[in-house]
């Protein structure tokens, strides 16, 4: 038996720290260059480390107490940017004259929900400038096409591209101009810094040539090519390339934006599904029945003034208001969008429900058992949230490359200028091939590789019942090759109750046996301790039990404690030599039937033998099945006897066994097999699992576990479907490879740009077109993520799995 000892330990995330954890919403970052910047200003506080995403606009600080927000943001300012605390929606105003907390004055309000969706960063191609980018469109389409079509080049035509033009590179390209500027105050070159040299550039170049070069002389005609074309005399205009440069770079980050919101929209639909408002029972409604009178029967308010232990109405077709207890009526709940089941849940009286879970059925009165960022949605959001923080290891690498990306081509391109005039090359071809290198060059593509991919997949993942704290958990996950399986609540459904119960003889009766281990399970929230109080209810209805004292827990044997003044243990029989009969009997026959036997001590003397059954999941083989068939080597250990341990193990082809383990035992088991070359996952759900979750290269806990076990994973399956392990393994292999895949295009487009730029091959407007494709399609690969359905990938065979025997009842730990 494991049962649970003391207070529950709480998450690392929450344990309290010296250091304080602030997020910040960041605006003004357009390219990876700005993200190394601002992470390198923040570093320079003394106990500060920051984490800036591009695709989210966030940055996620720890610093000392010492240090306020308000420095925070000062620093950030001070780097060029623009910065806030990001924070929830603020609570709805109070409604009908009560206090904000909708209750008595004085009482302590509540955490607010955090039902408001994830702030989004300023981006001014996609906010502040959607109508800067039609006018550009308008004035530099005449240009593009007069440019681009010589038959259509009337008498004086390059004047009236000229006064299209000056706007859409002064007017139009301001942003670009005002953030290089900026930039340039402090020290700091970007994206915008090339974009804005490129584009004054052109212009300027344009300007000289149509004043001074001839090229404004009536009748002049322009072939148009889009590589670099030799001089015939007169300096040629490009005109086309000053619109060009901001027309496409404007409409890039248009759609990349509207492509990064996308990749976060699993995030916001988990905000969305919080209810906003809520009936709640009021005292001058206590006697009227809901399920007789539910429009009588209390009031609308927001569900920010919930608090636990308020008793509210969900309607058929409402969405569950937050976690509670059903206190009356039936229902079916779809929790699809919360935790990936798709099959509704029956509830009834005592049933515990989730918040955001969709009534189905009929009319339920619950009572509120956490609000707030208590709710497992709130949690399931902020678990997201944060894994969307962070960064790969390869990620960090393309931040350090991107950090000298911009000075590096912005001295590429004086170099190149210098080569060509040097090799006695005309200015124009000197300028076009140094305009092309700055306006090709795309660092955004190395700083959006990895955020896009981790907004899609942990979103996605949501969705699916997949709960991943961060990129590094994604990539250990990917690179497991031993699973580590515990088998109570996990290979089992955790629901057991008592098939038999066997006094010795001329002992204890059995009803005062069955009360005093009653007694003693009540400290303990082990599924076995919960099927002996069950039991005990069911059989002695009108006896409730008395208060255990003394209380106490050993985790892989038992629990003790003192009842109606005697001292009671119930334990793993252990040895059963000496036991009186029918005792040594009733063991045998628990575990041949695949039943947990546990033994009734009172006052040191053997008592009575309780059997206790529970059921394997009915997908725990296809899912054993697909683990091994993705490459993993599957282990049990369990705190089972060994018989049944080897029963259990034969059912699902599982080859290794590892019985009657305790915590630290199966924490040593899980340090063996790291010495022995292996990469090690374990999947468990209770305290008796917590070292050896928190030991392994990686901890997967089942959502139904404790919070000691969900504390110390990296990774939680809300779904109750063990094949919610093998999706983990799928997601996070398919989530890698997108990332490299992102990165690989990152690093060799400016490879195989820049080069071609740099020698003459390539125009300045191509460039920029390419430049924002660059982009795009880094976003556009993540996005595919969006949209993967589990159960295929590599290695997946088209055999189907063979069924297994029978359901059966096992004995479990």
């Amino acid at each position: 038996m494991t049962p649970e000892s003391g207070p529950v330990t709480p998450s690392p995330d929450l344990a309290p720290t010296p250091d304080r954890s602030t997020t910040l919403t960041v605006g003004g970052m357009t390219c990876a260059a700005c993200v190394g910047r601002v992470e390198k200003k923040l570093g320079r506080l003394d106990g500060v480390a920051a984490s800036v995403n591009l695709a989210t606009g966030r940055a996620t600080v720890s610093h000392p107490v010492a240090v306020s927000v308000t420095d925070l943001i000062s620093t950030v300012e001070a780097a060029g940017f623009t910065a806030q605390l990001h924070e929830p929606a603020p609570e709805p105003a109070p409604e009908d004259g009560l206090p904000p907390t909708g209750h008595q004055d004085g009482q302590d309000a509540r955490d607010v929900p955090e039902t408001a969706g994830p702030q989004d960063a300023p981006d001014d191609g996609a906010r502040t400038e959607r109508y800067r980018l039609p006018a550009v469109a308008l004035l530099s389409l005449p240009v593009l096409v007069l440019s681009m079509v010589p038959g259509w080049q009337f008498r004086n035509w390059q004047w009236l591209c000229f006064v299209l033009a000056a706007p859409v590179a002064v007017w139009g390209a301001a942003p670009f101009h005002t953030r290089a500027l900026r930039g340039l105050r402090h020290g700091a070159a970007t994206m915008d810094t090339l974009v804005s040299l490129g584009v004054a550039a052109s212009f300027l170049w344009s300007t000289y040539a149509l004043f001074l070069g001839g090229a404004g002389a009536p009748g002049m005609t322009m072939p148009f090519s889009l590589l670099p074309t030799a001089g015939d005399g007169t300096a040629h205009v490009y005109l086309e390339a000053a619109v060009g440069v901001p027309l496409f770079v404007l409409a890039g980050r248009r759609m990349e934006a509207r492509a990064r919101r996308g990749t976060g929209a699993a995030l916001r639909a988990l905000a969305n599904l919080a209810a906003k408002d809520v009936v709640v029972r009021t005292p001058d409604r206590m006697g009227v029945p809901p399920l007789e009178r539910s429009r009588e029967w209390g009031r609308r308010i927001p569900v920010s003034r919930l608090r636990t232990g308020d008793h509210f109405l969900v309607r058929p077709g409402e969405r569950v208001a937050t976690d509670g207890t059903v206190v009356e009526g039936s229902s079916a709940l779809d929790l699809s969008l919360i935790s990936g089941e798709s099959r509704p849940v029956e509830v009834g009286p005592g049933a515990a429900v989730v918040g955001g879970a969709v009534n189905s059925g009929g009319l339920l009165e619950v009572r509120a058992d956490a609000v707030g960022a208590d709710t497992q949605l709130a949690r399931i959001t902020k678990l997201v949230e944060d894994a969307q923080t962070g960064k790969t290891k390869v990620q960090r690498l393309a931040d350090a490359v991107a950090a000298v990306f911009v000075p590096a081509v912005l001295t590429v391109s004086v170099s190149v200028l210098g080569f060509w005039l040097g090799a006695g090359a005309e200015p124009q071809a000197a300028i076009t091939a140094a305009v092309a290198v700055l306006v090709v060059a795309c660092p955004c593509a190395l700083g959006l590789a990895t955020p896009t991919a981790l907004l899609a997949a942990t979103g996605r993942g949501a969705q699916l019942g997949i709960l991943v704290r961060g990129p590094e958990a994604l990539e250990r996950l990917r690179r497991i090759d031993t699973v580590v399986l515990d088998k109570t609540g996990t290979l089992t459904t955790g629901r057991m109750s008592v098939t038999a119960l066997t006094a010795r003889t001329g002992g204890l009766d059995a009803a005062t046996a069955l009360r005093l281990a009653a007694t003693v399970e009540q400290g303990s929230e082990h599924p076995l301790a919960r099927a002996v109080t069950t039991y005990a209810d069911e059989q002695q209805p009108d006896q409730p039990l008395p208060p255990v004292a003394d209380f106490g827990a050993t985790p892989g044997h038992g629990v003790r404690g003192t009842a109606d003044g005697r001292r009671v243990e119930v334990t793993r029989p252990g040895d059963l030599t000496g036991l009186p009969a029918p005792l040594p009997d009733a063991v045998h026959t628990a575990e041949a039937a695949g039943h947990t036997a546990v033994l009734v001590t009172v006052d040191g003397t053997p008592e009575a033998v309780l059997a206790i059954g529970d059921t394997l999941r009915p997908d725990s083989y296809r899912a054993v099945d697909r683990l091994r068939r993705l490459g993993l080597r599957p282990v049990l250990a369990t705190g089972d006897r060994a018989a049944t341990a080897r029963a259990v193990a034969g059912h699902l082809a599982i080859t290794e066994v590892h019985a009657e383990a305790r915590p630290e035992e199966k924490a040593a088991l899980v340090t063996t097999l790291k010495e022995q070359g292996g990469r090690v996952a374990v999947v468990g759900d209770g305290v008796n699992d917590a070292a050896a979750l928190a030991l392994a290269d990686l901890g997967i806990a089942m959502g139904s576990g404790t919070d000691a076990a969900i504390g110390a994973a990296d990774v939680t399956l809300v779904r109750e479907d063990l094949q919610a392990i093998a999706d983990a393994v799928h997601l996070a292999r398919r989530t890698l490879g997108t990332i490299r895949g992102n990165l690989v295009w990152a690093f060799g487009y400016n490879l195989v740009t820049l080069p071609l730029a740099a020698v003459g091959l390539l125009s300045p407007m191509p460039a920029a077109a390419a430049m924002s494709a660059s982009s795009l399609l880094v976003v556009g690969n993540s996005l595919r993520l969006r949209v993967w359905r589990p159960g295929g990938g590599a290695g997946t065979s088209a055999r189907r799995p063979h069924r297994p025997r029978a359901q059966a009842r096992w004995e479990t730990r």
